[in-house]
């Protein structure tokens, strides 16, 4: 192949193009997105404020296709608690932590199937999902529920499922975040994560999850923003030869697409730029380059120039452009392959198997409260197998005073309702923040126990292990109130002592009616949709 040679060819700009899918503002194609996609750009990604409802979102996408073939549509939808199709209520499923817990590689399969049979649905043809990390840090920022666990063989078999569910439903997967994540106590949004061990170790530890999903063949694999010094040096994987080239591809045999994480993440773009990250990251061996939601169409160009200028100018060959593109336009067919009658063809006939496969598991997994078919029903069966349950909850809670202890907010999940409030009226809530003073917050649990004389208590928290305030709050409710019924809706690293105590591993919509059948709260939602809305009750 020969590079194009002078800067401001098209055929140079063309081919930086094809290996971009920016963002944009707002739930209409804008007229330069669908201009960008005639001329080639890769495609695009959606991201939750994209969103308002199933048809809104599927009028678009439409919109999107209709301006080129099979453009790529990437959502960073995991299910659990980082969802982008269901960010105004929750997911419809249940996240890896859940996941994992129970252990059953078949209905992680039929989970990710019945995910990928959604957004295929709605016209998404690549997930940023899954993670794929080994969760060995308990106090990790940014992954705990979004891994499957902390043990590396249980991790594994668990993305190589996955990987196969959601690929059966036609959707490109993207495992991440390679090398490994699950051991940092840095969140890469916020500055470069370091994972201070010897290849050695990564080998062991971190790599097999990569490798299962590989097997498994994965189309995408993303790198994180995080260095490993004995591999990456200074640099983090998301920008090094040595991790992308060197083990990915080299050692790992790896041959699909290499997609960045998003570039804006203060990790490469505060020492670096939006458009120089983008540079060292295509000449590492990134194939397809995305960026956050809040970049509109001005980063889109300056990145796609600063590609053009560096073939220009020599620093990066022209090949690595073309390679780059080559492999994106090989997704590209793959998803046009798998497209709305390949899909159509795996919804059909998901009902055909018996128990035993993840189709058998979709039909099997029947529930009372999910009224939307089997895909949706496999989300609940899931999420209520995930629940773990120490001592025994009283049954039915009425009237209950329910406190939430609410965490500081996680970029990877954003602004997404999380908790138990479905089920319990409005007036019987109260957030108690853990930002807020010790003395502050003291007093904000006095006037939760005063709220809740005579009534029952449940007290509702996620990742308490992180927080010393969160474990604070619950250890003065039960000193007060030890009747009072505990519900973890992150990782459940800490318990308190004789309390009783529910946990879910997630805090997805789903997780949250799991929970409530298990306390006898409200009725659940009559209506649970695979884009997780609901009816709730009043």
């Amino acid at each position: 192949m020969t590079a194009p040679a002078r800067s401001g060819d098209p055929g140079l700009a063309r081919l930086a193009d094809a290996i971009l899918i920016p963002p944009f503002g707002g739930r209409a194609a804008p007229g330069w997105v669908l201009d960008a996609l005639r001329d080639g750009l890769g495609g695009v990604t959606v991201f939750g404020p994209n969103i308002a409802d199933p048809a809104q979102l599927s009028a678009l996408t439409a919109r999107l296709r209709s301006a080129a073939t099979e453009p790529l549509i990437a959502i960073d939808e995991e299910g659990g608690d980082v969802t982008r199709i269901g960010h105004l209520v929750g997911s419809s499923y249940p996240g890896n932590a859940a996941l994992g817990a129970v252990d059953d590689v078949v209905l992680t399969e039929a989970v990710y199937r019945a995910l990928g049979a959604d957004l295929a649905a709605l016209g998404i043809n690549v997930d940023l999902a899954p993670s794929v990390d080994v969760n060995t840090a308990a106090d990790n920022p940014v992954i705990g529920t979004r891994s499957f666990g902390a043990d590396t063989a249980l991790v594994a078999r668990h993305a190589a499922a996955a990987v196969a569910g959601l690929q059966a439903a036609g959707v490109a997967a993207c495992a991440k975040h390679f090398p490994g994540h699950g051991s940092t106590r840095i969140d890469s949004h916020d500055s470069i994560a370091t994972v201070d061990v010897s290849l050695t170790v990564l080998a062991q530890r971190d790599l097999p999850p990569f490798s299962a999903a590989i097997a498994a063949g994965v189309r995408a694999v993303m790198p994180g923003h995080l260095r490993v010094p004995e591999l990456t040096g200074d640099l983090p994987a998301s920008l090094s030869a040595p991790a992308q080239t060197g083990l990915l591809r080299g050692e790992l045999g790896f041959t699909g697409v290499i997609i960045s994480d998003a570039l804006e993440m203060r990790a490469v773009s505060k020492p670096f730029g939006l458009p120089e990250a983008a540079v060292l990251a295509v000449t590492a061996g990134t194939d397809l380059l995305c960026f956050g939601r809040d970049r509109r169409r001005g980063a889109f160009l300056a990145v796609r120039d600063a590609l053009a200028a560096a073939v220009t100018s020599g620093r990066m060959p022209g090949t690595r452009l073309e390679e780059a593109a080559a492999r994106v336009a090989e997704l590209r067919a793959w998803a046009a392959a798998a497209g709305p009658g390949a899909r159509s063809r795996a919804t059909e006939h998901r009902l055909a198997d018996g128990p035993g496969t993840a189709d058998g598991a979709l039909a099997a997994a029947d529930g009372p409260n999910a009224a939307d078919g089997p895909a949706a029903d496999v989300g609940l069966a899931a999420a209520r197998r995930a629940v773990r349950v120490t001592g025994a909850p009283p049954r039915p809670l009425r009237r209950p005073v329910l406190v939430e202890v609410v965490p500081p907010a996680n970029v990877a999940v954003g602004p997404v309702p999380w908790g138990l409030e479905a089920w319990v009226p409005a007036d019987s809530i109260v957030r108690l923040g853990v930002g807020k003073g010790v003395t502050e917050l003291a007093r904000a649990a006095d006037g939760a126990l005063t709220a809740a004389a005579g009534r029952p208590l449940v007290v509702v928290v996620r990742d308490a292990h992180r927080y010393p305030a969160a474990r604070d709050v619950v250890t003065r409710l039960l000193a007060a109130r030890p009747d009072a019924v505990v519900v973890e809706m992150g990782l459940p690293v800490w318990r308190p002592p004789h309390a009783v105590h529910v946990a879910t591993y997630g805090a997805a919509l789903i997780s949250g009616l799991a929970a409530a059948e298990v306390l006898g709260l409200a009725p659940a939602p009559t209506r649970l949709t695979r884009v997780g809305r609901a009816n709730r009750p009043k």
